[in-house]
């Protein structure tokens, strides 16, 4: 049987924007490389030609990309309503996948979305009306005409069947991976400084982490809390808090390999991939009970209520005292979780979705 011809469409990427959804789209890029059941390209924006991986790419210069939100906007608006020219170029493909969601240009194939959470809809408080406009339009949407849905975890296909009122048997949980190459137990000492890499977004919950952390410095002055992510540099001021803002990948992966542990306090993940990293770096893991995260984090980790900061402040103690234990567990569990498994998972929803339409 010949490989089926799959297109990825990434062409709203932009660097250092989307989260966790652009490391799961360059990781998968990077898995499918090595699949021999899919003939994968990569179809890239400017802002980013280097996010294929080894796939083979082409990059579309006829889609009009940005880095500013009005730009990126338009860019979208333009791309749903794509024109011959920006469809030419994925000519020849069996199947479309859509790994960022948004599915621009629209194509006649049998086509894929990937559904990273259904957020907006669960916790509706914490977007502005612009933004649940835009992910009703562009998310909703496209998952309710998509041959299948790829999601991360089991809590996302719940919650995109009893939300969005999808068909459970277009629904397929694809787990993410860990690069195991990049995050490994180092062979230096742990630091005194828990660790938290996550944007400034609302979900991410800092304002009752800090509140956490004030209770733990008062006991242990010299224990410090580490924030990366864009906007966390923002965030500097209390003792014993260091905001880093955006941090290079080396570094970060230094940070989980030194760090005492990693505290995650979301009040939403579809997945969470910084806690598997965590536990493949061995790091012990304290986080939230909410979300996807008791799913992917199983036995492994600490978790606590993330809307009390007492039981934040807690949730750390106890990991903390359980480091030998946790950071055993943790490397066991996150062992489980492969690019190379996630990849060919998606590749059997490919063939499944080629003999769809």
């Amino acid at each position: 049987m010949p490989p089926v011809r799959v297109g990825l469409s990434m062409l709203t990427l932009v660097p250092g924007v989307v989260g966790g959804s652009e490391t799961y789209a360059r990781a998968l890029c990077r898995g499918l490389a090595r699949v021999d059941e899919v003939d994968a390209t990569a179809f890239l924006p400017t802002l980013a030609p280097d996010a294929g991986g080894d796939l083979p790419t082409v990059v579309v210069d006829e889609y009009r990309a940005s880095t500013s939100t009005p730009g990126r906007l338009a860019a979208m608006v333009r791309g749903s309503v794509a024109s011959g020219s920006l469809r030419t170029p994925f000519a020849g493909l069996d199947v479309v996948h859509y790994p960022l969601t948004t599915p621009i240009p629209p194509l006649d194939l049998p086509t894929v979305v990937t559904l990273h959470d259904v957020q907006h809809l669960d916790l509706p408080q914490l977007f502005g009306r612009g933004e649940r406009l835009f992910r009703r339009v562009f998310y909703d949407r496209a998952s309710r005409r998509a041959d299948l849905v790829l999601v991360p975890s089991e809590f996302v296909r719940e919650r995109a069947i009893a939300r969005l009122g999808l068909d459970p048997a277009r629904v397929r949980v694809c787990p993410h991976g860990v690069d195991h190459d990049a995050f490994r137990p180092g062979d230096g000492g742990r630091e005194r400084f828990l660790l938290y890499p996550a944007k400034t977004w609302p979900h991410k919950n800092h304002e009752r982490l800090l509140a956490a952390f004030a209770l733990l410095h008062a006991e242990e002055p010299d224990l410090r809390l580490v924030l990366t992510g864009g906007g966390t540099e923002k965030l500097a001021g209390p003792l014993g808090v260091e905001a880093r803002g955006l941090v290079p990948a080396d570094e970060l992966a230094g940070l989980f390999r030194r760090a005492a542990a990693l505290v995650f306090p979301s009040l939403h993940e579809g997945f969470g991939t910084p806690v598997l990293e965590a536990m493949a770096s061995g790091t012990p893991v304290a986080a939230a009970r909410a979300g996807s995260l008791p799913e992917v984090c199983g036995d492994a980790a600490v978790l606590f209520d993330p809307q009390d900061p007492e039981a934040i402040a807690a949730g750390v103690r106890e990991a903390l005292s359980r480091s030998d234990e946790l950071r055993a567990a943790g490397i066991a569990r996150a062992a489980t979780f492969t690019w190379e498994a996630s990849a060919r998972s998606h590749a059997d929803a490919y063939r499944e979705a080629s003999t769809r339409s």
